[in-house]
């Protein structure tokens, strides 16, 4: 692992004011899509408890130090990319509940989250996870229903047709293909894949039909594996490229591995050692940093080591869409590692190329800690 900066400080009041910076700037045109990126699925109401010194014990009652509220589930990506500059689309069902209405607000008045193709649906209550942290990792137990179909049997959560984007996440289902993928894939919309745990454990790629119309896979090194029956996770990146033009492998604390079958390139970036307080989301904000490098024309290795840094920079905070990292914070995390003495040259040279993209204020202490919303201090108008 590399090394870069120092561990967790004191807590920052007050919350993080966000810059404005544009990735796909000098790739814009008038010819562009409404939407740099789509995506759909279902989101939570997390509630996070922190500073808990050990897991719940049976039949005890443990206090928790902290505890904070954000949208969960599908937000966590779509937050991530919305905080890294991209024009970001969104399709969910909500309750018409407090918390669905407090997760509405939060994506679009605080993300700025376009939801015009969401639909908040009546009598139906928000799916809740509550997550423990502690040691670096946590438990969490969820709760939730299927949205009832919209009129004509359509799911509640896709629209029929979804937005004109120039990239969409989607998270594949063995056994189970999704529409809109193919139809967003026919329209030139570039769709970037990731996968949940097989718990029918076929691990059978047949299974993951859609994936013939995505241009990347991103699984971790387990599921790449077991999929491939590859031994070793970069040689089922490389199985993989049968089935799809990009394979993303992340490899846990050795970092990712990526090949393009296109190119022909293959690329490795080292993790970035940080200590963890929260895990949450780290894969979701780790394919939102890959879509945005990607969208942005990067070489390969800096895309794996700009999705590799936000995963490390979210993992120091707690909570899943809270924890998305925002140039501001990258800004400040680049500003802070390069006054470190006797530190490494090479991995601040891997890291050079986003000086040319970064805000030149002047940057706040690094790490930061956000202050953590919860429900309850607003009122329904």
């Amino acid at each position: 692992m590399t090394p870069i900066g120092e561990g967790p400080q004191a807590a920052e009041a007050g919350p993080a004011r966000r810059t404005r910076v544009d990735p796909l700037a000098p790739l814009r045109t008038l010819d562009d899509p409404p939407w740099d990126v789509y995506l759909t699925g279902t989101v939570f109401l997390d509630i996070i408890f922190t500073g808990l010194d050990t897991a719940p014990v049976r039949g005890t009652e443990s206090w928790a130090r902290g505890m904070g509220s954000s949208p969960g589930g599908v937000a966590n990506m779509a937050t991530a990319l919305a905080r890294l500059g991209l024009r970001t689309s969104l399709a969910a069902a909500f309750g018409d509940d407090h918390y669905g209405e407090y997760c509405w607000d939060a994506l679009e008045q605080g993300e700025h989250i376009d939801l015009s193709t969401s639909r908040t649906i009546g009598g139906w209550h928000s799916p809740v996870t509550v997550s423990m942290a502690y040691e670096g990792e946590r438990t969490m137990v969820s709760h939730g229903h299927e949205p009832p179909p919209a009129p004509g049997a359509v799911p509640a959560a896709v629209p029929d047709h979804p937005p004109h984007a120039r990239a969409a996440v989607a998270s594949l289902t063995p056994g189970r293909s999704a529409p809109w993928i193919a139809e967003a894939a026919r329209r030139g919309t570039r769709v970037f894949a990731d996968v949940g745990w097989d718990d029918t454990g076929a691990w059978d790629l047949a299974g993951l039909t859609d994936l013939a119309h995505c241009e990347a896979f991103l699984p971790n090194a387990e599921e790449a594996m077991r999929y491939t029956g590859a031994t070793c996770p970069r040689a089922a990146a490389h199985a993989l490229t049968a089935h799809v033009p990009l394979a993303v492998v992340t490899l846990g604390a050795e970092g990712a591995y990526a090949v393009d079958r296109r190119t022909g390139e293959s690329a490795e970036v080292p993790a970035i050692a940080v200590e963890a307080l929260d895990p949450t989301g780290a894969g979701d904000v780790f394919v939102a940093g890959f879509v945005t490098g990607t969208l942005a024309d990067w070489p390969l290795a800096d895309r794996l080591a700009f999705a590799g840094l936000t995963a490390a920079l979210s993992v120091q905070e707690f909570g899943g869409s809270l924890s998305a990292p925002g140039w501001s914070e990258i800004a400040a995390w680049w500003r802070r590692v390069q006054s470190v003495r006797g530190q490494d040259p090479a991995p601040l040279r891997r890291y050079a190329f986003l000086e040319s993209l970064l805000p030149h204020e002047a940057a706040r202490p690094w790490p930061l800690r956000r202050a953590v919303p919860t429900i309850g201090f607003g009122r329904s108008a």
